[in-house]
């Protein structure tokens, strides 16, 4: 790495990735679909230009960057950004400045960029009418990009950039600079960047303006990672590293930032970082812990006595008006309020007059520093954790304060304003792609679906949390894709419709490796997230997916070994030059969390084999510490081999086997168990559906009942507990028993199925004989349900004692007057799921045509059964005693099931563990064709499957398969 690249000031040379298609839109056609076409106006295209468009490049060669010296220089950084973007585009040595005299081109054109008010010739412009900045002069962020002829003396034909403020213009230029194909993760992802000899900007205006006041992230949970990697790169968290996160935020066109804050202190540990975020345009506040602009490190530093106001409030008051001193040169808002010292609560109680005080000592104090009334300075209050029981109790605070919401840290919101709830500083939301605390710290790796980042956002948008959004990613690089989607959401909330959210994973992949493959990746990148946020990696373990039913925990390995071969057969086909950008954003993610998963599915597997004294359990123990080695070896690629060892340390977040919240401080290799195979050839007998062994285990074996329309096969495993294989016979003493196999030496599987055509109708019984070496018989049950119905088109048949369902497979949806169901793809933990929207639509009584789901069943037997909702964890962000909706099965009333009449600490641990919460409910029923009906009563709740049973289920993690349903 350079110098001049570690250096903010001297101009960053660093580009990156042009789209393998012809017609460039940039983000509107890859990850901002809403933000314009190639043919509509100032779209950007490549190939020979039309004698009306405006030359970008030609012929290899790109034309100047014409800016005013007076102006910002932030903007002045910018524009040298895309003086160096355009150069690498077209294949010219990077090096050539932004110039502040009208020096034109070849052909007479120029970029002309520059701010309202401090640029003379776009000024002037402006107020001859020549470009149109209505909708953005006065504005806040708001940019215009406009061809225009003549626009000065010698220059013929300009693409004017006009920001109403800093910002705006920096905004204008970097929209351009990634619509020509520069990604904004060049540099922190690696994404080469494809030539173009050719490109140009067709005519017409393009203004844009953010919707959301303030955007950003939030550098956090950084140790051991990002601390290693900034460390062995920066020397520390200083300008250089600051100035390269800056840049990255302003082309996400976000603009805030909370810094990193593990014994780090943003404007005390390097002076440079201020003056770095200040020339660049960044925001930078404290975080939700940290009032008055002082970092929780400076009380270690500077701070006297304790952190508590009642004994030590001057000594606490002289340590904040230190901070607010900052106020003179740095824009940010103000964190007002008090939490314990170390991010823990104030107190055991919710003392809400004490932190009444303390707010209002602390708006003195503004007033005391800046000479200003305290309204005139920007200030929050962040409901995070134990603050929002202040707020609840009814805590008042003055009305141009804004309010900060805040998620559960696990992508739950916990609150949003009241229907008609408004206040003049406005409302935020914080969210969480990373998390340090229970039930479990999960860091390493993104495990966040956008399609649930982008269902709980719209929520906080529908209800009026537009001041700011803010989302802790931790350590920033594995957090690529959704950091993109969160910032492109809160640019424009209500342009990021479901339809756009849907596509921008496809139109991401295709912005950083082309579009030849970008399905795929598409695919690759949605399959690993999903199979993530199932449950996050550093919760799974041994006991998470089951071995015995449903076939489970093999149906994990297989998806994620599809995934990896996948993976593999991609990156073999990608041009070279991607591999490093693959391998970070697509081909370790898959391939380490499949790894990952592996070791705890074949730890299970190890401990399952060795207590039924499978000689096989030694080959899964090896099988466990080959994953682990792996594991250290896709570490080592990521950070040596990737770019030639460019990501150094950035893979050293630990995950494999935590005993509780916190990490442990190294991985550990599971415990495993050991089996002495006996002397010769002995034969042991295992069935689906039960853990046990025979001959040893009480009892007979017997296979899961067979049922017509449940699941066709299942399965009996012949092994060995001896040192040489062992031969055994298996015969079924009905001809309607079908069996894969009939003999076999060694390890084996054999399927067992049922002839429905031969079987009797009704109730049927046979045994399945298995022949030892020894000659030693053990037999296993087998029943057959074979019955006399006709199920209608589309209904879910009842067998195995359930009917399993996916909520998006409904047979009708009613909506309602302002409200509709809609169908999420990619939502919850096994398919997609449904929702009400919008979200602010009012409660309903359930019945009669009000809106509701329907689905067509067909019970084999009447009497009662027991209904399992699964539901996405959503909270009560209404604060109206609950999240409700009804049930009812055929012409029985809804029954209304409240999601949150349970609120201890233990089921949110164990909902949010799970990603989902059960809700159940008792019915009795008729055999025959019925109706179950989801009815909608409160907008919010959030439904991904529903499972109807007569008795306990086999236990498995994500359910039981959905259930046959008639053609």
């Amino acid at each position: 790495m350079s110098a001049s690249h570690l250096n903010p000031f001297p101009w960053i040379l660093r580009l990156l990735t042009l789209m393998a298609f012809a017609c460039l839109s940039g983000p509107a056609a890859a990850q901002h679909p809403v933000r314009g076409e190639c043919e509509g106006p100032a779209g950007v295209c490549a190939g020979s230009p039309p004698v009306s468009a405006f030359a970008l490049i030609v012929a290899d060669d790109p034309t100047v960057v014409l800016t005013d010296p007076g102006d910002y220089p932030g903007l002045l950084r910018a524009a040298q950004d895309l003086r160096n973007d355009l150069d690498r585009i077209a294949g010219v040595t990077a090096g050539a400045e932004i110039t502040h005299l009208r020096r034109v081109d070849s052909r007479g054109m120029a970029v002309m960029a520059g701010v309202l008010g401090r640029n003379h010739d776009i000024d002037r412009l402006a107020a001859e009418g020549r470009l149109d900045v209505s909708g953005v002069a006065g504005e806040w962020e708001a940019y215009v990009q406009q061809v225009v002829d003549n626009p000065a003396p010698g220059i013929e034909r300009a693409l004017v950039i006009a920001g109403s403020d800093m910002r705006g213009a920096i905004f204008g230029i970097y929209d351009l600079s990634e619509r020509m194909g520069v990604s904004p993760w060049h540099w922190w992802a690696d994404v080469p960047i494809e030539r173009r000899s050719d490109l140009y900007v067709t005519e017409g205006r393009r203004a844009e303006r953010p919707h959301v006041r303030y955007r950003g992230i939030f550098l956090n949970n950084e140790n051991p990672a990002l601390l290693g990697w900034v460390n062995e790169t920066y020397g520390g968290f200083n300008h250089r590293f600051y100035g390269d996160v800056f840049e990255l935020i302003l082309r996400l066109r976000g603009n805030y930032l909370w810094s990193a804050m593990w014994g780090k202190a943003f404007y005390d540990d390097d002076a440079m970082n201020p003056v770095t975020a200040e020339a660049m345009g960044v925001v930078v506040g404290t975080t939700h812990h940290e009032p008055m602009l002082r970092a929780h490190i400076e009380w270690e530093r500077y701070g006297m006595g304790e952190w508590d106001y009642r004994a030590n409030q001057d000594n606490l008051q002289r340590f904040w008006r230190e901070g607010l001193t900052r106020l003179a040169r740095h824009q940010t808002p103000v964190v007002l309020g008090m939490r314990g010292d170390g991010d823990e609560a104030m107190s055991d109680e919710t003392e809400v007059e004490l932190l009444e005080r303390i707010v209002a000592d602390q708006r003195a104090i503004i007033e005391e520093v800046t000479g200003r009334p305290a309204h005139e300075t920007p200030q929050m209050w962040a409901l995070y954790k134990e603050v929002q029981d202040y707020y609840d109790a009814g805590m008042s605070v003055p009305d141009d304060v804004m309010i900060l919401f805040a998620n559960d840290n696990w992508g739950n919101i916990r609150r949003v304003p009241q229907p008609g709830e408004t206040r003049e500083g406005g409302f935020g939301m914080y969210y969480h792609f990373d998390y340090v605390g229970g039930p479990r710290n999960y860091k390493w790796i993104n495990t966040t679906q956008i399609a649930r980042t982008w269902e709980q956002m719209n929520i906080a948008a529908a209800f009026g949390a537009d001041q700011l959004w803010l989302v802790n990613v931790g350590d920033l690089k594995p957090m690529e894709l959704p950091i993109s989607h969160f910032l492109t959401q809160a640019w424009n909330p209500a342009a990021m419709t479901q339809g756009v959210m849907e596509g921008f994973t496809r139109g991401w992949a295709a912005q950083q490796f082309g579009e030849q493959h970008a399905d795929d990746i598409a695919a690759l990148l949605t399959g690993y997230t999903n199979y993530n946020s199932r449950r996050k990696p550093e919760m799974v373990g041994p006991d998470t997916y089951s071995l015995v039913n449903f076939g489970e925990a093999d149906r994990i390995l297989a998806e994620w070994d599809a995934l990896a071969e996948l993976a593999n057969a991609v990156r073999e086909r990608l041009d070279p030059a991607y591999d490093d950008a693959f391998v970070q954003l697509v081909w370790y993610p898959v391939i380490a969390a499949g790894n990952l998963n592996r070791l705890h599915i074949e730890t299970a597997r190890n401990r399952l084999y060795a207590a039924q004294g499978r000689a096989a359990a030694n080959a899964s123990a090896d099988a466990v510490r080959a994953a682990f080695e792996r594991s250290h070896e896709l570490d080592r690629i990521y950070e040596e081999d990737v770019a030639d060892g460019k990501w150094v340390h950035m893979m050293a977040q630990t995950r494999i086997s935590y005993t509780y919240w916190q990490q442990p401080e190294e991985d550990v290799l599971p415990d495993l168990e050991t089996v002495n195979p006996v002397r010769g050839a002995v034969l042991g007998v295992a069935v689906e559906g039960d853990e046990r062994a025979w001959p040893g285990a009480d009892g007979a074996p017997a296979l899961p009942v067979f049922y017509r329309h449940g699941r066709q096969t299942r399965h009996i495993d012949l092994f060995d507990r001896g040192g040489s294989p062992a031969r055994y016979t298996l015969a079924a003493s009905a001809p309607w028993v079908r069996l894969s196999d009939t003999q076999g030496r060694g390890d084996g599987r054999v399927a067992v199925s049922i002839d429905w055509d031969a079987a009797p109708e009704g109730e049927a019984s046979a045994v399945i004989s298995v022949t030892g070496p020894d000659r030693s018989v053990i037999e296993i049950a087998v029943t057959a349900v074979n019955p006399d119905i006709a199920p209608s088109e589309g209904a879910f048949v009842e067998a195995d004692g359930f009917i399993a369902m996916e909520a998006a497979h409904f047979a009708r949806a009613m909506d309602g007057e302002g409200v509709a169901w809609r169908t999420v793809p990619d939502l919850g933990r096994t398919l997609s799921s449904v929702t009400l929207f919008p979200p602010t639509a009012e409660a309903v009584t359930p019945g009669g045509e009000s809106p509701r789901l329907e689905y067509d069943l067909h019970l084999l037997e009447a009497g009662e059964v027991e209904v399992q909702v699964t539901l996405s964890p959503t909270l009560d962000f209404k604060a109206q005693g609950g999240l409700r909706y009804a049930i009812s099965i055929g012409d029985e009333a809804p029954q209304i099931i409240n999601m949150h009449l349970d609120e201890s600490e233990a089921t949110w641990e164990r909902n949010v563990g799970d990603n989902s919460v059960v809700h159940t409910s008792r019915h009795t029923v008729e055999a025959g064709p019925q109706v179950l009906r989801l009815w909608m009563v409160d907008t919010g709740p959030v439904f991904q499957r529903i499972v109807i049973a007569r008795d306990d289920l086999p236990q498995t993690y994500l359910g039981p398969p959905q259930s046959w349903r008639a053609e």
